[in-house]
Parts: C-alpha cells; structure tokens; sequence
C-alpha cells in the first residue's frame, strides 16, 4: 500500500465500472469486499480478533490480488460502533489509502450496513424502519433507527451508546412501531451491503474527501 500512487488513467470513466474496496474492522471479524458491479462481488469475513493489526495489510494485499492498488476508484470503511482498536485500525488504513489514491472515501455506520443488509435479503419490508442495538461495554448498548431511503439506510436516531431502558423507552415513544433487530452476529457479515451503500454513493456522484473520515467510538475504551 506504500507505493501506491494516483493515477487517473487506470480508472474507469464509467461509475458503473467503477472498482471499489470495502473493510469492516470493528468487531474481531475482518470484513472485506472487492467488485465494480453487485452481481459479482467478491467477499470474505474471517475471524482475526488480536491478530486483525499484525495480518490487515497482508489480507487485504492478497485480497485485492491481481488487482492494482491503482485500479480502485473507491473505498469504504465500517466507522464504527464496535472495539476501539479495531475500528481506528481500519480507519487509518483506510484514510491513509484514499489519501495516496485520491479516491473517495465513504465513512459507513457498522449498524447502517447491518439494517441495508436486512432490508436488501428482503428479511424486512423497506417500508419499515429498522432499529438495530448491539452489545457495549459496561452494560449499555449501540443503538441506532434507520429508514429506507432511495436504496439507502437514513438516520432517524443516529448511532449512540444507551442503556436498555432508555432504548426501550424511545422505542416504545415511536408513532410508527420500527422493526427491532438485536446484532448477535458479527456486524462484519454486512460487508457486502458496506459495499453497495458505497457503490451507490459514487454511482449518484457523491464523493467524500478521505479527511471526512472519522470513527464513531461510542464509548472511552477506559473508564475513569
């Protein structure tokens, strides 16, 4: 990834051909996800836990082989929630590749990707909102509600650390009663719809500077 340089001429004019690279790093597992068009994704999600820091840069060269660093004309990247460690990793490197690449990046919500995922497998109707909690540390929650929008997840309430109670409380408070989802899975198993809420970002001419990148954390990794 050092040697990677812009170079416009590999790229394609077309954003339906467009290459773009997707990772999830925010929970133990490695997400990644590598293809121009839907149909033909290709994508892997494999359980690293500690080893995600010493192995990310050699899995994701392997990944994208024979492709060239060059080829890529967009990437995406879970922002969070989920472990600290593992969602900076995977937004330094990613940072850092669109920086040398001078590509989009599209920052993505670990739980926005998780509701796409739903609606797209058809598991829920995409006139229903989505409200989807996983598991923090010290007994609270991520939280968030989504809504279909045009093929992509909106935020009603975005992403934000509760405590059950108080979730149940906004839940209950809604006019329209959303679908509940409780993430149990790894959140890495929606690294094919990070991808497409990317792809189709780019496709509509929204290109994000690698600067607007930030994770969501959620909560201190230490408390005082």
């Amino acid at each position: 990834m050092t040697q990677a340089t812009a170079t416009a001429k590999t790229r394609p004019q077309s954003s339906e051909l467009a290459l773009g690279l997707a990772i999830h790093t925010s929970t133990p597992h490695l997400g990644l996800a590598l293809g121009s068009q839907p149909s033909q994704l290709k994508c892997s999600v494999e359980e690293l836990g500690r080893a995600m820091s010493n192995q990310l840069q050699t899995r994701l060269m392997d990944f994208i082989a024979p492709q060239a660093w060059t080829a890529l004309s967009f990437l995406a990247v879970a922002q969070g929630p989920g472990g600290f460690t593992g969602t900076r990793l995977g937004m330094v490197t990613m940072r850092t590749l669109a920086q040398q690449l001078n590509v989009p990046l599209y920052s993505i919500s670990t739980l926005a990707a998780v509701a796409h995922r739903h609606w797209s497998e058809g598991t829920v109707s995409t006139e229903q909102a989505i409200a989807l909690d996983m598991l923090a540390q010290r007994g609270q929650r991520f939280t968030a509600l989504y809504q279909w929008d045009r093929g992509l997840p909106k935020a009603m309430i975005v992403d934000q650390v509760c405590s059950p109670e108080d979730w149940a409380q906004t839940l209950a408070e809604q006019i329209n009663p959303p679908h509940p989802i409780t993430i149990e899975e790894d959140a890495a198993q929606a690294i094919g719809s990070l991808w497409n809420i990317a792809q189709l970002r780019y496709h509509r001419a929204d290109r994000p500077n690698w600067e607007t990148a930030q994770p969501f954390y959620g909560q201190h990794p230490v408390t005082l």
